[in-house]
Parts: C-alpha cells; structure tokens; sequence
C-alpha cells in the first residue's frame, strides 16, 4: 500500500511540475485543439520513436504475455481484421482509415491485405508524416480531413477502419452517421475505441469523475463515449444496414499502458537522443498513461469494439 501511494503521489507531482513548465493543460477546445496536440507530438518525434508507427494499444493474448510492444501492436490490427470481418474482402476493396495517425494501420491494411486504402486525419503534421513513411503511395494515400465532414460520396468505400479515434471527437452520432454514410452496402465497419463506463447503469462517485476529467483534459478529448453508447449511436444512423455487433477488449490491451512507460526503460535513447524538452514531455505522459491504467483496471474504462455491415 505504501509503494502505491509513494507511486500515485509522485506521478502527480510529475505531472504538476511538467504542465507548469510546459503547458497548464491540453483540454479540448475545438478540431483546431486536436489538430494542434498531434502536430506537436508529431513534430518532436517522441512517440514515434519510442513506440514505432502505431500509436494505438496492443494487443496480447493473455495477460503479463511477453511481447515485443510493437509487434503486440500489429498483432492489434490482424486481430481487429479477423474479428470485424475486414479480411473477407477481396483484395483491392477501397478501404478507409478514420483518424490514420502516421499511417501504420493503413500501411498493413494495403501492404498485407491488399486494399486501396486512404487515411484522413485532422493534423497536418500526421499527414505529412505519414506519407514521408509510406513507399506504396499507390495504393495507400493520406490526406487531411475532418471526420465529422468526410469529404466523399455516399457508399465510397468497401471498408471503414477506425482506431482510437472517437474520443477525440465531440459529435459521437456524426461520427458513427458519416463513417457508416461512405460505407457500401455489404461493406464492413470495424472500429476500436477507448470507452467510459455506462454511466447510466453505474454513476461516477467524486474520485472517478476527478480521474476522467484528468483524462480528458490531458490528452485533448471532449468526451469519452461508452460501448453501449456508441452502439446506440450506429444503430440509430440513418445509414445503419444490418445489427452493431460489439466486444470489449480490455483483458487484451490493458498490459498496454505498462509496456508504454516500460518502453522508455528499454529504449532510453529514444528519449534522450530528442533533448532534454523530450525527456520532460515524456515524463509528462507517465502520470496520465498510469491513471488510464487505474481507470481500464477497475472498469472505469473499457476498450470497446464495434463491427458492422453497411
């Protein structure tokens, strides 16, 4: 007990200390807020070399498996293919990757899948980034674009893909409207996402709301929806073609936010080499990535996955 305390106390002096010298916060003001956050994370480069180019969760098998943090995080989108039912389609189904980070989801989507796939994010810098790593341009492109205004047809694409993006985004019901409005009849939706627990069933006491509002203010998200909620939310859209089918993923990925303080440990120079702001920023994170640790473990967070047909 004490040497939780010892470690809860000192992750919230790190972070007091680090939003003082830094930035008091990084709440959610508008896109323009998200935008900003990711091009700076991009810039600096930190979480790219640090953890490759996944940012999203990985997956393990079992809990305390030993894996490669980077490889747990491929296995996270084979997985998320077989499951969704992505891998049933042919090769060369259009695919699109909502929120698609540096590209790393959409690189193994058309590299190993062989789909013509086109990734959209909000942050120029990601943008760019992404198609600085991406050799196969052909096939897997990137371009900048509001999730809540996607700029394409009615039933555009085979696939929609989408990770971790929805806490980002204010609009829940937009975004399941617009990612099921470009999605064929037939075609298949799959998407993972870090969710609140229903709060309908099971309200939050002081201390959870204190940790949630933390959450949110320090990784730029308005609103965490729940897996319930977001169901609701697809099978409410006007573009809706078959049943929501979802699971919740939390035993698979929650080994995740240890590995992704463990990982500075195994590769300091990833930090180092960046400079001493580097080093600073990424003590930062630690106090945020163990309260997401606390929340996912004691069900005040779950990893939600969704699946649908269009």
């Amino acid at each position: 007990m004490q040497l939780i305390l010892i470690i809860t106390f000192s992750a919230f002096l790190i972070l007091f200390l680090s939003t003082t010298w830094l930035k008091k916060n990084r709440k959610y003001e508008s896109v323009n807020s998200v935008a900003s956050s990711y091009d700076s994370w991009t810039n600096d480069r930190l979480l790219e070399n640090l953890w490759g180019e996944h940012i999203h969760l990985g997956f393990y098998e079992k809990p305390r498996l030993k894996k490669d943090f980077r490889k747990a995080k491929v296995d996270f989108v084979h997985e998320l293919v077989a499951w969704s039912g992505l891998n049933k389609l042919p090769k060369g189904s259009r695919v699109l990757d909502v929120g698609c980070g540096i590209g790393g989801s959409a690189r193994i989507l058309s590299n190993y899948y062989g789909f013509d796939v086109i990734g959209i994010s909000i942050s120029q810098e990601q943008i760019k980034r992404a198609n600085e790593l991406t050799i196969n341009s052909d096939f897997c492109r990137f371009e900048i674009m509001n999730a809540l205004d996607l700029k394409f047809d009615k039933g555009s694409f085979d696939g929609v893909w989408s990770v971790e993006a929805g806490p980002h985004i204010a609009d829940k019901q937009k975004f399941a409207d617009e990612m099921l409005r470009v999605l064929r009849p037939g075609g298949v939706l799959a998407v993972a996402d870090w969710n609140q627990r229903d709060s309908l069933k099971y309200p939050f006491n002081f201390w959870e709301k204190f940790i949630l509002n933390q959450l949110l203010i320090q990784w730029t998200h308005p609103e965490f929806a729940s897996i319930e909620g977001f169901k609701k939310n697809l099978l409410n859209s006007p573009y809706c073609g078959s049943s929501v089918e979802i699971s919740d993923w939390t035993k698979y990925t929650i080994q995740s936010w240890n590995e992704s303080i463990y990982e500075g440990l195994r590769r300091p120079h990833s930090i180092l080499r960046l400079g001493f702001k580097s080093f600073i920023k990424a003590l930062r994170e630690i106090p945020t990535i163990l309260m997401m640790r606390w929340a996912f473990s004691n069900g005040l967070m779950r990893f939600g996955v969704f699946k649908s047909r269009g």
